[in-house]
C-alpha cells in the first residue's frame, strides 16, 4: 500500500516509499513526536517505522537525545518488552523500526469484555512486573502506563510507548502547567514534585493499572481530572472488588511515598511462581479491530499529555469470527517477544499409524543443495504451516518431534517420516518428546496420562490412564519424577510405567527438577532463599529418590547442565533474570568456581558443551564463557532480538532465531560464520512464543521454524548455509 497522506503533519504529507531498509506500505497515524508507518523488513517481516517530524529533525539537542534513548531502547528486550528492531537517529529524517505485534489493549479488553478474573490479574501483574523491570534497568521511568499502553498479545502483556524520545518541549516544565501522564494512573510525585519523578512512580501506575484490570475503574475515580489529582495525592485508594490474592500487592504499589513501594523485583519475587507459568492467550477473546491500529500507533507518537486530555479512548467492537480475529493485526512497537512458556494441556485419545512407502516427500527449497560432505540439505513440513514451531530432539536412529496434535519421526539422512502418533489437538509444544528407558516420552510440557512409545514404530508400549495428579513431570534416566502440588515426589518406571518409590525431598516444598543426561544423571532441585542471597541446591538419585548430595550456594543460581563431574549454574545479576555470572560447582571436592560476566546477559537461555557454558540473551548477546579459564571468551551481538538455547558440537555454536534463521558462530573466536534463509509462518507478524532448540544429528545440525517446518542444513559449514 502507497503510504497515506499525513493530514497532522503539515510538511511531510508525502513521504519516500522506503526508511532505511524497509518498504512503507501505510500510514498508521500521526502524532506530536512523528508519524508511525507499517512497513516489510527484506525478509518479509513486518514493522512499525516512526519517522521523526521535520521540526525535531533540525532541532540538534532533539537529535542528541533521540540517539541517547535509542541507545537505551535496544537495552530494554526482557520478556514482556522489545528491542527496536533497527533506527537511524542521525539520518536526515531520524526514525525507528520495531515489531508489529497484533493485540487488543487492556482498556479495549477490559470495555470489551469485563474486569479480568483474579488468575488472570496476577498473571497480567506478574508480566507487568517484569516490563518495568526490564525499563527501569536501562534508565528510562515510563512516566504513562495505563490501560491504553498495555497490549494483550497472544504471547502475553507488552508495556509499549515507554518513552524512548521525547521533544525537548514536552520535558516537564512546571511553569508550563504540562505534566506528562494521565492522572487516573499518575503518582503522588508527579503532580507534587514532577521534576524528581523516577521508577516507583511506575509502580504507582501498575496499582493503578491492577484497579482498572479488575474492577474496570481506577482507585481514583472522578468525572473531573482536577479531582482526581487531589485524590491520588491526599485520599486512600478504592480497593473494593480488587481480588483478595493481589490486593495487599496493589495497596503497597499504591503507597503515597515512593519509598514505600515495592521494586519490580520485589514483586516479582512475590509472584514468581506465576511468572513460571505464564500462559498464552489468557487474555484474548479477540483481536482489535483495524480501525483502532491508526488512533493507537497516533498515541504511541505523542511524547506528552495534557492535563485536560487524559480521556482513555473507546474500545473498538470484537471481530465477528476467528478468520477475521486473525486479520486484526495490530501495529508493534516497543512491545515484547515472549521468552519461551509452557502451555498445558490434558492428553488423551492417543492413536498411532505407521507410515510406509505412501509418505508424502519432503518439502525442498529453492537453495536446497548437496552438502560438501554429507547427504543433501532437507526441508519438511510435519503438521501444517500455522502449527507453530515443531520440537525435535535425537536419539535412537530417529529425529522425534513434536506439533500440536502430533508427535513423528523422522529419518534424519532424507527428513522422511518413518511413523506418526496423533494426539487430541493441543496448544503450540514448549518441548519436544523425550527418551526415557529405552521408550518415547511424547508429551511431557503437558499434564495428563502417561504414555511411552516403542521409538521404532511409535506404537504404545503403555499409558497410564489414572495417573495421579501432579503438577510437573521430568524424565531423567529411566525415570519420571511426578511432583504433586503438595510436595510428594513419585518415580515412574519409564520403561514399564510402574511407581518405583514416593517420597518428599528433604528442604524442598514442591521440587521441580532440572536433568541433564549423562551415565548417571541426577535430578537436580534448587531453591532460592526470599532475599536471593543463596540458593539450596540438591542432587536426587531417579531410581531411588535418594538425597545424592545437598548443598548452599551463594547468591540466586539456577542449574543449566552437568559434565565430568561439574554441576553448572547461573547466577542472577543486579536485576532478577540477567545472568550475571556462571558458577560450577563439583560435588565431589566441594570446590566452586564463580565467573562474573562483563556485562550481565539479560533473560539468558544457556547451553553446555565440555567446560564452557554459552549464554544467549534477550536482545540478541550471544557469550561463551570458559569455565577452565575462568573468564567469558567472547561476546557476539547477533542482530536477532532474542534466540533459543544455544546448541554446540565444540566448533560452532547453533542458536534458532525467532523468524526461521538458523545461526552458525565459531565456537573458539566468536565470529558469525553463516545463518539460513528466513522461515517466516503464514502471519509474518506473529513471533513464536517457544524457539526449538537446536538438534545435532550426525552431520547434520536440524532447526524447526515458525512456518512449521523442519530442516536439516550441514553442521560442519555454517558459511554455506
Amino acid at each position: 500500500m502507497t503510504p497515506q497522506r499525513n493530514t497532522g503533519a503539515g510538511a511531510e504529507a508525502e513521504l519516500p516509499a522506503y526508511t532505511g531498509h524497509y518498504r512503507l506500505e501505510s500510514c498508521l497515524g500521526s502524532g506530536g513526536m512523528g508519524v508511525v508507518h507499517l512497513a516489510r523488513s527484506p525478509s518479509g517481516m513486518r514493522v512499525a517505522v516512526k519517522v521523526v517530524h521535520a521540526r525535531y529533525a533540525m532541532d540538534p539537542e532533539f537529535r542528541g537525545r533521540f540517539r541517547q534513548e535509542v541507545a537505551a531502547a535496544r537495552r530494554v528486550s526482557g520478556a514482556f518488552t522489545a528491542p527496536v528492531v533497527d533506527a537511524d537517529p542521525d539520518g536526515g529524517r531520524p526514525w525507528m523500526a520495531t515489531l508489529y505485534i497484533p493485540g487488543p489493549t487492556l482498556s479495549e479488553q477490559v470495555n470489551r469484555n469485563g474486569p479480568m478474573d483474579p488468575d488472570q490479574s496476577r498473571r497480567l501483574m506478574a508480566g507487568l512486573a517484569e516490563a518495568l523491570r526490564d525499563i527501569h534497568r536501562v534508565g528510562v521511568v515510563h512516566r504513562d502506563l495505563k490501560p491504553s499502553n498495555v497490549l494483550l498479545a497472544d504471547d502475553g502483556p507488552k508495556v509499549i510507548d515507554f518513552g524512548i524520545s521525547r521533544p525537548r518541549d514536552s520535558e516537564l516544565r512546571t511553569e508550563t502547567g504540562k505534566l506528562i501522564g494521565t492522572p487516573p494512573f499518575m503518582a503522588p510525585e508527579q503532580f507534587r514534585t514532577p521534576r524528581e519523578v523516577g521508577p516507583a512512580a511506575d509502580m504507582f501506575a501498575l496499582g493503578s493499572l491492577m484497579v482498572h484490570a479488575t474492577t474496570g475503574r481506577g482507585p481514583f475515580d472522578s468525572d473531573s481530572p482536577y479531582v482526581v489529582a487531589y485524590q491520588v495525592v491526599h485520599d486512600e485508594p478504592e480497593l473494593t472488588g480488587v481480588p483478595e490474592s493481589i490486593a495487599p500487592l496493589v495497596r503497597r504499589c499504591l503507597a503515597k511515598e515512593p519509598d514505600d513501594r515495592p521494586t519490580p523485583d520485589e514483586l516479582m519475587r512475590e509472584l514468581r511462581s506465576l511468572s513460571a507459568r505464564y500462559e498464552t492467550q489468557v487474555f484474548l477473546p479477540g483481536q482489535r479491530a483495524p480501525e483502532t491500529q491508526e488512533s493507537s500507533a497516533a498515541r504511541e507518537t505523542s511524547g506528552a499529555h495534557e492535563t485536560s486530555g487524559a480521556q482513555e479512548e473507546a474500545a473498538a467492537a470484537p471481530p465477528a469470527d476467528a478468520s477475521a480475529e486473525r486479520a486484526a493485526r495490530r501495529p508493534g512497537r516497543r512491545a515484547a517477544l515472549v521468552a519461551g512458556v509452557l502451555c498445558l494441556a490434558v492428553l488423551g485419545g492417543l492413536a498411532a499409524l505407521e507410515v510406509f512407502g505412501d509418505t508424502p516427500p519432503p518439502r525442498r527449497t529453492a537453495a536446497a543443495r548437496s552438502a560438501p560432505a554429507g547427504p543433501a540439505v532437507w526441508e519438511t513440513v510435519p503438521g501444517s504451516e500455522d502449527s507453530g514451531v515443531p520440537q525435535c530432539t535425537y536419539g535412537a536412529g530417529r529425529l522425534l518431534c513434536a506439533v500440536p496434535g502430533m508427535v513423528l519421526a523422522l529419518d534424519p539422512a532424507d527428513g522422511r517420516t518413518v511413523w506418526r502418533h496423533d494426539a487430541v489437538p493441543g496448544t503450540t509444544r514448549s518441548e519436544p518428546p523425550v527418551l526415557s528407558g529405552g521408550l518415547l516420552q511424547p508429551s511431557l510440557d503437558r499434564i495428563g496420562d502417561l504414555e511411552a512409545l516403542d521409538p521404532a514404530t511409535g506404537e504404545p508400549v503403555w499409558r497410564q490412564g489414572d495417573t495421579p495428579a501432579y503438577e510437573g513431570v521430568r524424565a531423567v534416566g529411566d525415570t519420571l519424577l511426578l511432583t504433586r502440588a503438595d510436595g510428594m515426589v513419585t518415580g515412574v518406571d519409564s520403561a514399564s510405567g510402574e511407581t518405583r518409590w514416593s517420597r518428599r525431598i528433604p528442604g524442598h516444598a514442591a521440587p521441580y527438577f532440572a536433568s541433564f543426561g549423562g551415565e548417571e544423571p541426577s535430578a537436580f532441585a534448587a531453591l532460592p532463599s526470599a532475599d536471593g542471597s543463596a540458593t539450596r541446591v540438591t542432587a536426587v538419585d531417579p531410581a531411588t529418590g535418594d538425597v545424592r548430595w545437598d548443598t548452599e550456594l551463594e547468591g540466586s543460581l539456577t542449574p543449566v547442565g552437568a559434565a565430568d563431574g561439574h554441576v553448572y549454574l547461573v547466577a542472577d545479576g543486579a536485576v532478577h533474570g540477567d545472568a550475571g555470572a556462571v558458577v560450577r560447582f563439583t560435588p565431589g571436592t566441594g570446590d566452586t568456581r564463580r565467573v562474573a560476566l562483563p556485562v550481565p546477559v539479560p533473560a539468558a537461555e544457556a547451553g553446555v558443551h565440555g567446560d564452557t557454558v554459552y549464554l544467549m540473551g534477550a536482545g540478541g548477546s550471544l557469550a561463551a564463557v570458559d569455565m577452565a579459564a575462568g573468564e567469558q571468551r567472547w561476546r557476539l551481538e547477533t542482530g536477532v532480538s532474542r534466540g533459543s538455547a544455544p546448541a554446540s558440537d565444540g566448533r560452532h555454536v547453533y542458536v534458532s532465531a525467532p523468524d526461521g534463521r538458523l545461526l552458525g558462530v565459531d565456537a573458539r573466536e566468536g565470529t558469525l560464520l553463516g545463518q539460513t534463509r528466513p522461515r517466516l509462518g503464514p502471519a509474518p507478524d506473529r513471533v513464536p512464543g517457544t524457539l526449538a532448540v537446536p538438534v545435532l544429528a550426525g552431520d547434520h545440525v536440524v532447526a524447526g521454524a515458525p512456518d512449521g517446518a523442519v530442516f536439516a542444513v550441514d553442521a560442519g559449514d555454517p558459511a554455506a548455509w
